[in-house]
């Protein structure tokens, strides 16, 4: 790479690195041609980004040119299993200089949460089109910053779109139109489900310190428990958050409980079923009030996200909406596969352990299904999580715009947000009796039996929740206008709602 710093690369970079330069979209991002292949990188694929790559091979005029990711061992992986297909890649290891590749028109970004809006800033600030997994941001603050960028890039035939399938769902745009009409009544509460176990991420001895080149080179351990040789730059893993020792045996994925670089499961899996709660809701803003309880219960380990949370969102106007996170197991503590809580609606039904239910006045409707009060089914609606999500991302790049407004990054802007107040709640808590969280919940029925089948469900597994209480995170109060948290607490929780960025790897303000 040419590094005279009078060339156009250099530039981009010095505009994106500096937290007061202005990145001007560049001329030469365009319209993808009808007969013309669309080129695409994938940045980070040892997880969801194999996914990507999947599907991009599928999609006929559309060809994978670029990888990026800062371990070498999962890049030479994936690049050998490419290369059995005949396809041959460009390798990249800074996200900085695979966007400010002028032969890549658009990039898939599935690296960790922390690093997903810097990613996405500097490829907007390179001109190309960004699809970007959830959550889209790790904070509120960053989330609006990379919205407003969108809305820059759109006007010009930048398309930046999430990661969240559901909105390509046809299933689920039948069962919004379905609560429109009325033919159930009002709707009372939108509600998402996760009940998925997370067993412990292990407690290490002593955390592991990069060398002195920022390189993390050493054996952790895989998904499945077994020794994983791990060999990454880890400053650029980092980004933009600065560089810290690793506190987990880990190295991937376990990052997700772990407030700085992740969500918990509420900003991990709930991302998906906050936004189909809030579509169901007919895609309002943010809520007026947020207030979020929960603990890390059953194990002590390096993680320091809940495990078992609780959100309720009530809105200026309309329903409220619900989240309910569950990670341990349905009693004894017993991880047996499939052996998770269940939540019975009315007590009869039985939800999703992964999904969403809308409770109306005269019925509910429970993922693929509406049901009358006496739990008959009703009306059926044909889900399939979206399968062509990806496909509608190229056929957008092609067409310069959205081919559908579902898909647009505002509605991963706000699924993020909201799993990031919650957050915000809970990490201001304290502890308290389940009276207590009772009472602070008393303008809920729905609200105060979840409560009951939350606590059910920590008991069931041999938790006395009397000597480990919840911690509970106060009623905060937002202005759905400005986006800020205003009121008793609105100093702590603002501040919260952003991070810090080391030098160098501040976003990029794009015009």
């Amino acid at each position: 790479m040419n590094s005279q710093p009078s060339t156009r690369r250099t530039f981009l970079r010095g505009t994106i690195a500096g937290a007061a330069g202005i990145a001007t979209l560049p001329t030469w991002a365009k319209t993808i041609g009808a007969n013309d292949d669309v080129r695409v990188a994938v940045i980070g694929f040892n997880g969801r980004g194999g996914g990507h790559i999947g599907s991009l091979l599928a999609i006929k005029g559309v060809r994978l040119v670029a990888l990026c990711d800062v371990d070498d061992k999962v890049m030479a992986k994936q690049v050998a299993s490419l290369a059995k297909k005949g396809i041959e890649v460009k390798q990249y290891k800074d996200f900085r200089d695979c966007c400010a590749d002028k032969d890549i028109d658009a990039i898939t970004i599935a690296t960790p949460n922390h690093s997903h809006t810097l990613i996405a800033m500097t490829g907007i600030a390179n001109g190309k089109h960004v699809y970007v997994e959830k959550p889209v941001s790790h904070n509120m603050w960053e989330g609006r910053k990379l919205l407003d960028a969108a809305l820059i890039a759109e006007k010009k035939g930048i398309v930046v779109q999430h990661g969240m399938q559901r909105r390509s769902d046809l299933g689920w745009a039948a069962a919004s139109e379905y609560l429109k009409s009325g033919q159930i009544g009002k709707t009372n509460l939108s509600r998402g489900i996760n009940y998925k176990a997370r067993k412990s991420i292990g407690k290490v001895s002593a955390p592991v310190q990069p060398d002195a080149n920022g390189r993390i080179v050493g054996t952790f351990r895989d998904t499945g428990g077994k020794p994983q040789i791990v060999d990454l730059d880890y400053k650029l893993w980092s980004a933009p958050r600065p560089v810290a020792p690793v506190q987990r045996e880990q190295m991937h994925y376990d990052w997700h409980w772990q407030w700085a670089y992740g969500n918990g499961d509420i900003g991990n899996q709930g991302p998906h079923q906050l936004d189909v709660a809030r579509w169901m809701l007919g895609n309002p803003g943010l809520p007026k009030r947020v207030m979020s309880f929960g603990g890390r219960w059953g194990y002590d380990d390096d993680g320091q996200t809940a495990n078992n949370q609780m959100a309720y969102f009530e809105y200026p106007e309309g329903a409220p909406m619900l989240f309910d996170n569950r990670g341990l197991p349905l009693k004894d503590m017993n991880w047996t596969k499939g052996a998770e809580p269940v939540y019975r609606i009315n007590g009869k039904t039985s939800a999703p352990r992964i999904g969403n239910v809308v409770h109306c006045e005269g019925g509910y409707i429970a993922e693929s299904k509406a049901y009358d009060n006496e739990g008959k089914t009703i009306q059926k609606f044909e889900i399939l999580e979206g399968p062509n999500h990806m496909k509608n991302f190229i056929e957008s790049v092609r067409a310069g715009k959205l081919v559908n407004s579902n898909l647009h990054v505002s509605h991963g802007f706000h699924a993020a947000a909201l799993s990031q107040m919650a957050n915000v709640s809970f990490r201001l808590g304290k502890k308290l009796s389940n009276d207590e969280i009772k009472e602070r919940l008393s303008n809920s029925k729905a609200a105060q039996e979840t409560l009951e089948h939350f606590i059910a469900n920590l008991e069931a597994n041999q938790i006395d929740t009397k000597a480990q209480q919840a911690a509970v995170g106060p009623w905060l109060d937002f202005d759905p206008v400005s986006e800020k948290f205003i009121g008793e607490f609105a100093d702590e929780a603002n501040k919260m709602a952003q991070d810090e960025y080391a030098a160098g790897f501040e976003l990029p303000q794009i015009s």
